[in-house]
């Protein structure tokens, strides 16, 4: 990347350089704006500088981004993921089900696939994608993810605001009404860490909207509009609410596990549909649709 040269405004003395390059400079964090000055990569007058280095406005900052490092162990033996948009901000694919976002594990995640199938990435100096939002490991569909420190901070900025617009299809047991909207506190289980539920006094929210797209044998086509992005949160709303997901085996009971359609579909009926949102580049809308992958129409044709 370019040398990159930023004028202090005078309104900024007295601050210190490494909290106003985090400030001044898209998707910088204040860890990352301090290595890149103990690097030497940063440099008033040609000169080295200090993270504590007071700035009096007016002078010139020259700011230098090395190539970003390989990833640690990258995993790249798994599925070519299919892409819904590529750019040179972020990439969007739709995600297999069975498949974890983030490493972790023995297995091979999506950031390490993408990594390998589709650079370039620089996030915090390290040539894999930025995680934006974040799919369960069961759920497939639309996923999107961050090539540069900047589109980080522009779609994380982006959900903040509330312009984006997530929806889901799914599979729940019974007869939903036709349309329901759902809010809560929202946090962990006290009876179980590993779960969440709504049934919880906490200061987070969770939202989200809900209608019917079709009704079939013993079972409800939902369409379903995250309004938050919690963990687990339309298939713990919804179950709490008395609708189930199919195949949900932490929040579903023995029916909604054990239904034909859940077992002909082998995980919970949970799909990213839809999803748009800003692009980083241009601010634009960018909207994409993920296919129903095989599983979920077969337990459709069952159901049918």
């Amino acid at each position: 990347m370019a040398p990159q040269t930023l004028t202090v405004p005078r309104e900024a003395a007295g601050e210190r350089l490494d909290k106003h390059l985090s400030k001044s400079v898209p998707g910088l964090s204040l860890e990352r704006a301090r290595a890149l000055i103990a690097q030497g990569h940063v440099r008033i007058r040609g000169k080295k500088c200090q993270p504590t280095r007071k700035l009096w406005g007016g002078e010139e900052i020259e700011l230098e981004r090395p190539p970003p490092r390989a990833a640690a162990s990258p995993r790249v033996e798994g599925p070519a993921l299919p892409v819904l948009h590529d750019d040179a901000s972020m990439l969007i694919v739709n995600k297999p089900a069975g498949l974890v976002v983030e490493p972790g594990g023995a297995e091979a995640s999506v950031v390490e696939l993408l990594a390998a199938q589709r650079p370039p990435f620089d996030v915090e100096g390290v040539a894999r994608p930025g995680v934006v939002h974040r799919l369960d490991r069961e759920t497939s569909g639309c996923l999107a993810l961050a090539r540069t420190d900047a589109a980080v901070a522009a779609l994380d900025r982006a959900f903040q605001e509330k312009r984006v617009d997530k929806r889901y299809w799914t599979l729940v047991l019974g007869e939903a009404p036709e349309q329901g909207r759902l809010e809560g506190p929202y946090g962990r289980d006290p009876k179980d860490p590993r779960k969440f539920t709504t049934r919880v006094r906490s200061a987070r929210r969770a939202a989200l909207s809900f209608e019917v797209r079709e009704r079939l044998a013993g079972a409800t086509l939902l369409e379903v509009k995250l309004e938050t992005g919690r963990t687990h949160q339309i298939r713990v709303q919804l179950s709490e609410a008395g609708h189930p997901v199919l195949g949900d085996a932490i929040y579903g009971p023995v029916e909604a596990r054990m239904h034909p359609a859940a077992q002909a579909l082998g995980r919970h009926a949970l799909h990213a549909l839809r999803l748009s949102l800003p692009s980083p580049l241009t601010g634009e809308p960018v909207r994409v649709e993920a296919p129903l992958p095989e599983d979920f129409q077969r337990a459709l044709a069952l159901l049918r």
